[in-house]
């Protein structure tokens, strides 16, 4: 459990003595809109940070509101308000991750990796659960697929081509059953049309380059067009699974067929009825039974 002690006042920091201990990337839109709210009303929270003493010093790390500090330096501000708390190096660590977890615009690729600093940190799945306010089993699945180095099933996860619990399904199955896994998702309707497609072509790219993923620059391939052949395939591979969906259906409608045709011509026995009547099994479903007499009068 965290020990973040509760600030006792609100103190004036220099910018320049603050060092952020969890950074995150911005989103420029969302920055420029917390500078502007600021420049025009000022601040309404004050960011928070605790104490480290150094030579020199005194110096903080920050626990709560990068964005806000950040506005600050935007503007030029030489200090900022600050509630300054009492907590060791991995309380205030903890404790930044938790609130970017509940930030509202919190990025998908941002969670798993606070979920994976907090494993790093020792905590279990469950404490990570009850701290950030997530599912035991998205918390489970996700620390799955870092412990199994699944970086590029992951990025599947943050994009939304892929749901959690396929990449967790994929990352568990051996080589030979992927493609089940796949094949599973869609029946299940986890995976369809243009995900499935991109799905696929994750699997083949982790089949082929491995678990992890290269450093790229430029945009991500997420944005690279299928080859006509390529859609081809995928389009050939969909209409063999419909069919063998439609051949079970099929299937299953003549053993259906047989089994209530046997029933009808057991119900005609006056012996077999009063077996039935005896035992207090002389009714049965109102749908089977519609069934029977349509065949009946057709028959």
């Amino acid at each position: 459990m965290s020990t973040v002690q509760p600030a006792q006042r609100v103190e004036w920091i220099p910018l320049d003595r603050i060092t952020v201990v969890n950074p995150r990337a911005r989103n420029k839109q969302g920055h420029k809109e917390i500078t502007d709210n600021i420049a025009q009303i000022g601040l309404k929270r004050p960011i928070t940070v605790t104490r480290r003493v150094e030579s020199g010093g005194p110096f903080y790390d920050l626990v709560c509101g990068q964005g806000r500090l950040e506005a600050y330096q935007a503007l030029g501000q030489a200090e900022v308000p600050a509630l300054v708390v009492a907590a060791d190096a991995e309380d205030c660590l903890i404790a930044s991750l938790v609130e970017n977890c509940a930030r509202r615009q919190h990025s998908a690729i941002d969670l798993l990796q606070d979920i994976g600093r907090m494993r790093e940190a020792g905590h279990s799945i469950m404490q990570i659960a009850r701290k950030t306010g997530l599912t035991f089993e998205y918390v489970g699945g996700v620390a799955r697929l870092l412990e199994k180095g699944e970086q590029r099933l992951l990025q599947s996860v943050e994009s939304r081509v892929m749901p959690l619990s396929v990449a967790v399904e994929i990352a568990e199955a051996a080589d030979h059953d992927v493609q089940r896994a796949l094949q599973d998702a869609y029946e299940k309707g986890s995976l369809r049309g243009r995900r499935l497609i991109a799905a696929k072509r994750i699997v083949e790219a982790r089949r082929r380059s491995g678990k992890g993923l290269k450093q790229q620059t430029g945009k991500a391939h997420s944005g690279q067009r299928l080859s006509p052949a390529a859609l081809i395939r995928a389009y050939q591979e969909d209409v063999d699974r419909k069919r063998a969906l439609i051949g079970r259906a099929n299937s299953a409608r003549d053993r259906l067929l047989l089994l209530t045709e046997a029933l009808r011509r057991l119900r005609l026995s006056e012996q077999f009825s009063a077996l039935l009547e005896d035992e207090g099994l002389a009714t049965m479903p109102a749908n089977l039974a519609d069934r029977l007499e349509r065949m009946g009068a057709t028959s």
